[in-house]
């Protein structure tokens, strides 16, 4: 598989937040998604980054939402998986239980 065309470690844990949470997955949800899953407190520029990155490798798409009150009339910005980006999460789980397929349980030395 060329370079680029496998998720990193936080991409991969994105991803899976964004398809958690459906059509709530903007930014800070995604940060408390991972949070609330894995207890990794992830600074939220970090969070912005990587969907900016998989955006472009058209593994998500966004959409403004509307604005409002709470935000101080500011909108809120969208995620959403694309086939792509499902497809790239599906080969990376079949790859790691293909590593995993024969080993004994995995443990700490």
């Amino acid at each position: 598989m060329p370079k680029g065309e496998s998720l990193g470690e936080f991409e991969h844990i994105v991803l899976l937040a964004i398809l958690r949470l459906g059509e709530l997955a903007y930014g800070m949800r995604i940060r408390q998604e991972i949070h609330a899953r894995t207890g990794r407190d992830s600074a939220i520029g970090a969070v912005y980054a990587t969907l900016d990155r998989m955006a472009e490798k058209g593994l998500v798409t966004s959409e403004m939402g509307e604005a409002t009150a709470e935000r101080g009339g500011r909108a809120k910005r969208f995620f959403r998986v694309t086939a792509e980006g499902v497809e790239l999460l599906n080969r990376a789980r079949r790859d790691l239980a293909s590593m995993m397929d024969g080993l004994p349980s995995v443990t700490q030395s």
